[in-house]
């Protein structure tokens, strides 16, 4: 009986095989080096990395750093920014509509009603919303 020979695109060592296991959370479509790959084939790495592939490295089997782009990276890191900037200008646009006179009038009349009243417009606003 012949022994099955699998092509060398198949066969994978123990270390690849390791390497292909992704954490929960993480980007199935990333390459995994160990730590000692990503030293041998460092250039190789940056090449990917520079060109939007993102690069795990990991060390026993376990995800402990990732090499990405320049443009990924102050993308990553500029976006709590962007997003808190959003949130501020639509915090500021709410303030603003609160500091009218009207909407002054509408808060003091709410905090000094009576419970009848307030259960009253309530239903009101219910009834308006459908």
């Amino acid at each position: 009986m012949k022994p099955s020979r699998k092509p060398l695109s198949k066969v994978r060592s123990k270390a690849e095989k390791r390497n292909t296991r992704v954490p929960r959370g993480t980007h199935a479509l990333i390459s995994s080096y160990t730590a000692s790959q990503a030293k041998n084939k460092f250039g190789l790495l940056l090449e990917r990395a520079t060109h939007g592939e993102p690069v795990a490295i990991t060390k026993h089997g376990v995800h402990k750093a990732y090499l990405i782009s320049a443009v990924q990276y102050d993308a990553l890191r500029n976006e709590p920014e962007q997003k808190l900037s959003a949130l501020r200008s639509d915090f500021d646009g709410m303030l603003a509509r609160m500091q009218t006179a009207r909407f002054r009038t509408g808060i003091a009349a709410a905090f000094h009603a009576s419970p009848e009243k307030l259960g009253k417009a309530a239903v009101a606003a219910a009834r308006k919303r459908g």
